[in-house]
């Protein structure tokens, strides 16, 4: 009897989430799901009606009651289907109730846990996620939110279980496996660790830099452990040289021993900083903690104004650090890690001993040298205070200056440092405008012009632009530097600068009328340089700035500008011919006398024509459009008559491959053309040209 009961509930049960789900289904926001459960639940009703033995649940009766109750005249499978289905709906929706109460009730509780963990209190915090999960067991962000505070106490296994929960939850959820991966990493479980790393990058292909940080982590750490059991392993051989680390370590804890008693110890010790081994044995040993924590090493490293054998405490203290760190990137780690050491190291770099200096210097250029070191850099130095130490290197004219330089183009190769450099361009734009007041012949030209080129290619981001524009200093620094060097001294210097200002003019409108005037002036005068580079950007600047005034553009006129352009049309590259051509553009367009010279110095337009030939749309643009503005010129358009302009703008204008800006030129031209010349338009009725225009005429109407 037991076990016909069983297997009643047991069925009863399935029946009941079977008809729940059918519930869910009807209730879904997709029509074909909706659709279809409707269909199921039809089907469902049809089998219980034609067959009442399927789903009949068997009941036994106890006889030895003296008066049962009156039992329904109507059998459990005459119960109406619809009511049945109803009390279960009914059920779902309490259900869904009582789901939405405890989702209430845990989001407090995983706010109250936020706060304890905020305040540092982990076991509390741990405690609002357990009494959160009690109400929601599926609420994904109460396990990681509770596995970050288990791995704040460092019970890594508990954080494993609980990022293992919360992928049961949802197996795509990158933060479990961000957590699931540190906790790994703090077991030296590597390689699993890398897995969980792995994984979030399959999941989102968008945190790659993340991914590939965590991962040089585990790199890192491994290759940390490996370095300290190899280290651990050659001082138990009782090799002389691990035995004698070991022994000057603590011969340097020693306290209140004379400044040069140190000095002579961590010298002889940076000689025995040879091999991976004793540099291991170094930090293994608390080396650094030593050094640092030693109260007349601090005094030494730390006075504002040194004695000379201060000074000599703190270059051996250098020269250590240098060898220590020599390919030891758990070494470079917590070296530049700790508050202390780094602000020693920045203050070090603008120190008036210029022996000190060079060392410093020499020990950032070793920490750079590697994509780990450099962002053990970004990370832990005061950006700020670096940036102005490596400037402050322009002083020089020798190696130290074009080293420095080299370490910070280096350090702008990496996606962070450009990053802070844009967010914290307002503060440190003085500094940049500080070195373009610079006297360029009292520094090393090649670094100079390394410097100018980072904020040529920081001057490439609209907004810091924007930022360059709104400190006035800025631009007219660019203008006085390049007023003052003279082009026969400082070649390299104006191109480089060239590059800046091409930049700078992107901005539209160009903010001030007045440097746009100046720097055209002097670009004008660039124009007669010898340098094709110089020729070709004093070209490209003045291409931005002309649009600036009417006034630029006459003075330009004045200068000769048309004749200069078309000469660069018949020699120059592709890049000064882009140039070339959007500047007399500009000037046809604003001056008749300027179509009147291109008329005269291109004859028949030849070269403009063949311009159009050019695979290069911004160059056809804008000789069509040149041309259409010369049409205006009388006598123009019939010196073209024995030409085939007609049909080579006629397919630019119909060509859907070329850019809105080419087609619309083209069809301008061609309707100046002809009506400048009506014989023009016979030639155009014979390549159905009218058609054309036509369907030209939408790009005239949009703009």
């Amino acid at each position: 009897m037991a076990e016909y009961q069983d297997k009643d509930l047991e069925k009863f049960l399935k029946n009941v989430d079977e008809i729940t789900n059918l519930i869910q289904d009807m209730n879904s926001d997709d029509p074909e799901v909706q659709q279809k459960a409707v269909l199921e639940t039809e089907k469902r009703l049809l089998l219980m009606e034609g067959d009442p033995e399927k789903d009949e649940c068997r009941i036994t009766t106890n006889k030895t009651l003296i008066s049962p109750p009156q039992a329904s005249e109507k059998n459990a499978d005459e119960i109406n289907p619809e009511a049945f289905l109803a009390s279960v709906e009914k059920d779902a929706k309490e259900r869904a109730k009582r789901r939405m109460e405890n989702k209430v009730l845990a989001d407090a509780l995983r706010e109250k846990g936020n706060e304890a963990f905020s305040r540092g209190d982990y076991e509390l915090a741990i405690e609002h996620y357990s009494a959160g999960l009690e109400k929601m067991k599926d609420m994904k962000v109460l396990y990681t939110n509770r596995a970050q505070a288990y791995s704040k106490l460092g019970d890594y296994r508990k954080v494993l279980v609980d990022c293992e929960w919360a992928l049961k939850c949802d197996e795509t959820y990158t933060k479990a496996y961000f957590h699931m991966g540190k906790a790994h990493l703090a077991l030296k479980n590597y390689k699993e660790a890398r897995e969980c790393y792995q994984k979030i990058l399959e999941i989102n292909p968008k945190l790659q830099t993340q991914v590939k940080e965590y991962l040089r982590q585990v790199d890192l750490q491994e290759k940390t452990d490996l370095q300290e059991k190899e280290a651990n392993e050659f001082l138990a051989s009782g090799k002389n040289t691990g035995v004698t680390t070991r022994n000057l370590l603590e011969t340097l804890s020693k306290p209140n021993q004379a400044p040069l008693f140190y000095a002579g110890g961590i010298e002889i010790l940076t000689e025995m900083m040879k091999q991976g081994t004793e540099r291991t044995l170094f930090r293994t040993h608390s080396g650094f903690s030593i050094i640092n924590d030693n109260e007349v090493l601090r005094r030494c490293l730390f006075a504002t104004k040194k004695d000379a054998v201060e000074e000599t405490v703190c270059v051996s203290v250098l020269k250590l650090w240098q060898a220590v760190c020599h390919e030891n990137e758990e070494n470079q780690r917590l070296l530049v890690m700790h508050p202390d050491r780094g602000k020693v190291l920045l203050s070090f770099l603008t120190s008036p001993v210029l022996a000190i200096r060079q060392q410093s210097l020499s020990l950032l250029l070793q920490l750079t040298q590697t994509e780990t070191g450099r962002s053990f850099v970004i990370s832990h130095l005061d950006l700020a205070r670096l940036l102005e130490a490596l400037l402050s290197f322009l002083e020089f004219s020798d190696k130290k200056t074009n080293t420095a330089m080299g370490l910070l183009t280096d350090l702008f190769l990496e996606e962070r440092f450009q990053l802070w450099f844009q967010n914290n361009l307002p503060e440190v734009l003085p500094m940049l405008t500080g070195v373009l007041r610079r006297d360029p012949m009292l520094t090393s030209t090649s670094a100079f012009c390394q410097c100018v080129n980072l904020m040529g290619n920081l001057s490439a981001n609209p907004d810091a632009r924007r930022h360059m524009w709104a400190d006035e200093e800025f631009p007219d620094a660019c203008l006085d530097l390049l007023v003052r060097c003279e082009e026969d001294l400082f070649q390299d210097v104006i191109y480089t600068l060239l590059g800046l200002t091409m930049n700078l003019c992107l901005q539209v409108p160009l903010v001030s009328e007045a440097w746009a005037m100046e720097m055209s002036r002097k670009c004008l005068l660039l124009l007669s340089s010898q340098d094709g580079g110089i020729l070709t950007r004093a070209a490209g600047v003045l291409s931005r700035t002309l649009p600036s005034s009417l006034k630029i553009i006459q003075e330009a006129l004045r200068a000769g500008i048309v004749k200069k352009m078309i000469k660069f049309l018949k020699t120059g590259g592709q890049r000064a011919s882009r140039y070339a051509v959007k500047i007399l553009a500009i000037c046809t367009n604003s001056c008749h006398e300027a179509r009147e010279e291109v008329m005269s110095l291109d004859k028949k337009f030849s070269v403009l024509v063949k311009v159009l030939h050019s695979e290069d749309e911004v160059l056809v643009g804008n000789a069509a459009l040149c041309l259409g503005n010369c049409m205006e010129v009388p006598s123009a358009a019939s010196s073209l008559l024995k030409t085939d302009l007609v049909p080579i703008l006629l397919k630019l204008a119909a060509n859907d491959s070329q850019t809105t800006s080419v087609q619309l030129n083209a069809g301008i031209a061609l309707g100046k053309l002809c009506t400048a010349e009506p014989r023009f338009a016979s030639q155009l009725k014979e390549y159905h040209g009218m058609e054309i225009l036509n369907s030209v005429m939408k790009y005239i109407n949009n703009s």
